[in-house]
């Protein structure tokens, strides 16, 4: 074997890939075609190997489309070049993006000209295998899997039927003639014809994955374990075809049934939940602007987003997504960045301010000056998790034993074979042997250990209400040393909803939250449905129904307006009560609430402030036991967009260790980044913001409360609403990996004692068949032992719903009732979500 690969380094199979006029060893076809294109491929490192043989990169046409495809096959990043070269040389195709780890490809086309499927046939070939995902983004093989397992069963089961029946009696010693027939004559022969006929159907339709994965094996060089299982299953159907044609009736097509259904059914699980690097990567579609309103000279002009140049003025209005970053020059709104930043209150813009494409105006109406390069913030979402999502795709424990495991077995089948027939033994004799150490070591065991395990783990973490969506993570999350948390929609329910109602000067608690309802009704600020809802819950809007004139919005800052052509009841915040009466103790709860990060705003009419409004996000029931109880061995930070008060307010929360505010989403990723240089993290967030961090952690768990990017991004998703599941979800995929590692353990131990016995021919092919099957037993059985107490019961678990505020229980308690449990929060905000 040599020292490594000539291009990049890493380790060559026994057998390197080599051509005539390239100097070197390779690893792969693809680092090899890399070669062949450079001077001295050993000067060079891998990175700048794949640089210089990459085109110069052409810009994208506008009107372009985006494909992702599915790549089997790459075993290094030189792959990602040879192969972004042949997507290149496909018609139609502008540019494409390869990512190794992630196993896919983004290609940029020309609709008319091609189309994902005929780009993916261009890739295809030389050992790789390409295809178009799903709609959905996730390898649309799921039903082909199905169907092939459906076959496979169905006349896998006709075949050992026969088996059950006549053969095995026969072979553990049961006289012919006891039979119904005797299997040498045409009875018997039209026997074994259908045993025949079903093991080809089992072989060829449910066995084609497999033997396509031993065919890229054998074009790469690079051993798997797809090519120990085809050679175990087509030599056993080789010799018994032989066997049936030459008139013998010692066969052994069970071997080749039971080896590819056992690692099919083994792997099922495993297909579903591999690859899915590639669909969240257009899940953010429906949160992307496709037009955008250009001011011109004569008034405005709509045009694709693609065709807006940086100095454009755009026209941006009350409930428009902002097409792209750019600055503000002329208007004040109201700005929801919680999508973007994460920020979960809205934010005042004004002139002179930047804003970021993908935001919310919530009202008022802005113009923007587009930035040069027109670049919107949610595309370079998109981009950081494509780029950070291959990082982390890891490489199964299996199939890198593999590369030792596999042409060790097949060195001591051929050698078994030849000191056999050296030693006098018939052909058929050493032939059998030889056959029975292919047999024997199939590793219908290593293939069961993974996905069993996991899927033992999966059930116990749904009884948490937790779904794993990335089994890899139970192999590459050790012991987590930090966890990372999310503010906004994580601690907290990422929901605005009214906290306070206080009213002074005459003004009773629900004649001031029955008036600011009716105006607010006309608004779209997040306050405004706050308001709105809890009226209409306690009962004291007046009138749902109720006329509103004069309307008039202060963009940024409130509403006014004449409820049933009485009072100008104007809500909003302080600055527009310059010229009002405000009494002092709804002056001082304005100012607190505000120094609490949450947000405030004044009732008032006559020229005189007659209550305060206190609105926030709520907290997540629960969420301080949460903390506690994953900090109890664990370090725990949080990490967030907002700013001040907002943030402050975690600081001193027993549990927390440190609080990382003012995050945008790469800040969130850098962030996970350096503290996965100093262990293992664990990061929980919601929301399209917290996709790339989330995909960057160890190990990524979303709140389902989220956007499908970041529950696509995550290895699990948390469906109830108890946060404290998460601590249990940790432990569980701790023990899942010990799990894991057991049924490992076992499948060697077992290989080392039986593949001994092969070789010397203790051991019969149908004996090791058997034994085979006994060590899936073991493998399984050891998988459907408890991997430890669990809390929940056969149902996710979720916390109740917390009391929502209302203007009655307002009253009740003097204005001043939570959203939540008394014990989580204190004026100060201190101690609240």
């Amino acid at each position: 074997m040599s020292d490594g690969c000539t291009l990049c380094g890493l380790t060559t199979p026994p057998d390197p890939v080599t051509d005539e006029g390239v100097d070197g060893e390779f690893c792969c076809r693809g680092c090899l075609e890399v070669a062949r294109s450079l001077d001295d491929p050993a000067t060079m490192d891998a990175a700048d190997a794949r640089e210089s043989v990459r085109e110069p990169e052409a810009s994208i046409p506008e009107d372009a489309e985006t494909a992702y495809l599915q790549v089997d096959g790459m075993h290094c990043a030189s792959c990602e070049a040879f192969l972004e070269g042949r997507a290149a040389d496909s018609d139609g195709v502008a540019a494409a993006d390869a990512n190794f780890p992630a196993d896919a490809m983004r290609v940029h086309y020309d609709a008319d000209a091609t189309d994902p499927s005929a780009v993916a046939d261009a890739v295809s070939g030389v050992g790789y295998r390409a295809e178009p995902t799903a709609e959905d983004g996730s390898p649309g093989d799921d039903d082909g899997t199905v169907g092939r397992l459906l076959v496979g069963g169905f006349f896998g089961m006709m075949a050992m039927l026969w088996y059950v029946l006549f053969l095995y009696p026969v072979y553990f010693g049961l006289p012919p003639d006891a039979l119904l027939f005797d299997l040498g004559d045409g009875a018997g022969r039209f026997l074994l014809a259908n045993v025949w006929l079903s093991a080809t159907v089992v072989l060829g339709y449910t066995g084609a994955p497999l033997l396509r994965g031993a065919y890229v094996a054998v074009r790469t060089r690079q051993p798997n374990m797809d090519l120990l299982v085809a050679l175990a299953a087509t030599t056993a159907y080789l010799y018994s075809a032989l066997a049936v044609a030459a008139g013998r009736i010692e066969v052994y097509f069970d071997v080749t049934i039971v080896v590819i259904m056992a690692v099919t059914v083994g792997s099922y699980y495993e297909e579903r939940i591999k690859q899915r690097a590639v669909g969240e990567l257009t899940d953010l579609t429906r949160d992307r602007v496709s037009e955008a309103r250009i001011r011109t000279g004569e008034g405005t002009e709509t045009v694709p987003v693609e065709a807006v140049d940086g100095g454009d003025e755009l026209v941006v209005r009350a409930g428009e997504r902002v097409p792209v970053d750019g600055e503000v020059i002329e208007g004040t709104a109201a700005v929801d960045e919680s999508l973007v930043t994460g920020e979960s209150l809205p934010v005042r813009r004004r002139e002179g301010d930047e804003v970021r494409g993908g935001t919310v105006v919530s009202d008022g109406r802005l113009v923007i000056r587009a930035a040069d390069g027109a670049e919107r913030t949610l595309d370079r979402v998109v981009s950081l998790l494509w780029d950070v999502r291959g990082e982390g795709a890891p490489q199964r424990l299996a199939d890198a034993l593999a590369t030792v495991f596999v042409p060790l077995v097949l060195v001591l089948g051929v050698v078994a074979f030849a000191v056999h027939l050296f030693l006098g033994a018939p052909l058929t004799g050493a032939l059998l042997t030889g056959l029975a150490v292919l047999v024997v070591s199939c590793p219908c065991a290593l293939g069961l250990a993974t996905p069993l395990a996991i899927a033992a783990g999966t059930r116990s973490l749904l009884a948490d209400g937790v779904v794993l969506t990335d089994g890899s993570a139970v192999e590459t999350a050790r012991r987590v040393d930090v966890v990372a948390l999310d503010k906004t929609g994580t601690l907290t329910t990422g929901e605005m909803a009214l906290h306070e109602v206080e009213a002074a000067d005459g003004a009773d608690r629900e004649t001031v939250l029955g008036h600011a309802a009716a105006v607010e009704a006309r608004s779209d600020h997040p306050i405004a449905a706050a308001i709105v809802e809890a009226a209409d819950d306690a009962g004291t809007r007046v009138g749902p129904d109720t006329t509103v004139t004069d309307y008039e919005t202060h963009p940024g800052r409130g509403v006014a307006g004449r409820v049933a052509g009485k009072r100008r009841v104007t809500v909003g915040d302080e600055s527009l009560f310059e010229d009002a009466t405000v009494p002092d103790d709804l002056r001082e709860r304005y100012a607190s609430a505000e120094s609490a990060g949450r947000l405030a705003a004044f009732v008032g009419w006559d020229e005189r402030v007659r209550g305060v409004l206190v609105a926030g996000d709520d907290p997540r029931p629960g969420w301080r036991e949460a903390v506690e109880r994953l900090s109890e061995d664990r370090r725990v930070v949080v990490l967030t967009g907002d700013q001040g008060p907002a943030a402050d307010r975690f600081r001193d929360v027993p549990g927390i260790d440190e609080v990382y505010a003012g995050l945008p989403p790469a800040g969130k990723t850098e962030t996970v980044r350096r503290l996965s240089s100093e262990g293992t993290v664990a990061m929980v967030g919601d929301g399209s913001n917290d996709a790339p961090a989330l995909a960057a952690a160890d190990l990524g768990v979303a709140v389902a409360s989220g956007t499908e990017l970041a529950a696509d991004a995550a290895d699990a998703v948390l469906v109830g609403r108890d946060l404290s599941a998460v601590d249990r979800a940790l432990d569980t995929l701790a023990a899942t990996r010990r799990r894991v590692r057991e049924n490992l353990a076992w499948a060697f131990l077992y290989n080392a004692v039986a593949v001994p016995a092969a070789v010397l021919g203790v051991i019969t092919p149908l004996i090791a068949a058997v034994a085979m099957a006994a060590s899936s037993l073991l493998v399984v059985g050891n998988t459907t032992r408890p991997l430890g107490p669990q809390s929940g019961g056969d149902e996710p678990t979720s916390a109740s719903e917390p009391p929502r505020a209302t203007p009655d229980a307002a009253v009740a308690d003097g204005g001043r009732t939570a959203a939540t449990e008394p014990a989580e929060r204190s004026d100060d905000g201190g101690d609240n979500a």
